[in-house]
């Protein structure tokens, strides 16, 4: 056993692998607990799978987010453990740093040590600003796809898509699309039947939509 009780190989190590959700003032609310929802029934429910999600902040203090509910994230960028998974979820608070070049440095040097980045929504912004998406296939919001051409008109956008799968890279459209990338996420990190099993477990049944009228 580790010293905070999780379950350690033969050789002493920790196998639990880790999710980091990044939180930032103005997140969009269901970008970031959309996929955290998903992801902690998960690990809750099948810790022998060996993962666990987390969030951060750059500071560890509380996030205001865009409609203004406040959460406090569980670690600071300095607390962090190595990531095996980092999500970047969308909102008005990516605009600002569209521009912030020391944030776009720190989001590029996460693509040298973090093996799958993830983006929900309009992260895909940060992340073509931050040169990851250049020649790659992508998506983000709808109301964003020609933001996302003007920031590097090398990607293949992909406007029909719900998410993009790109290998080391993910992308999601807006919002509640979250959620599906993610359950796409525990299939490939899992099983489809562990994503399945989540699925019907947060009774995530998507029908079409009612519109009043």
């Amino acid at each position: 056993m580790s010293s905070d009780g999780r379950a350690t190989d033969d050789s002493g190590a920790d196998p639990t692998r880790t999710i980091g959700i990044f939180l930032f003032p103005a997140v969009e609310e269901l970008d970031a607990i959309g996929p955290y929802e998903v992801l902690a029934y998960w690990t809750y429910h099948y810790p022998d799978d060996n993962w666990r999600v987390l969030t951060f902040s750059a500071d560890g203090a509380p996030v205001t987010c865009a409609k203004g509910l406040t959460v406090q994230a569980h670690r600071s960028e300095a607390e962090l453990p190595d990531l095996d998974v980092l999500i970047y979820p969308g909102g008005r608070g990516t605009r600002p740093v569209l521009t912030d070049q020391a944030h776009l440095d720190w989001v590029a040097r996460q693509r040298e040590r973090v093996p799958l980045m993830v983006s929900v929504c309009t992260g895909a912004l940060v992340y073509a600003a931050a040169g990851l998406l250049a020649g790659r296939p992508a998506t983000t919001h709808w109301a964003s796809l020609d933001r996302l051409r003007e920031l590097d008109p090398t990607i293949d956008v992909r406007p029909d898509e719900r998410f993009v799968d790109d290998g080391d890279l993910v992308t999601s459209a807006g919002i509640s699309a979250g959620i599906d990338m993610t359950l796409h996420l525990v299939g490939r990190l899992a099983s489809p039947e562990r994503a399945e099993a989540v699925r019907k477990g947060l009774e995530y049944e998507p029908r079409p939509p009612v519109f009043a009228g």
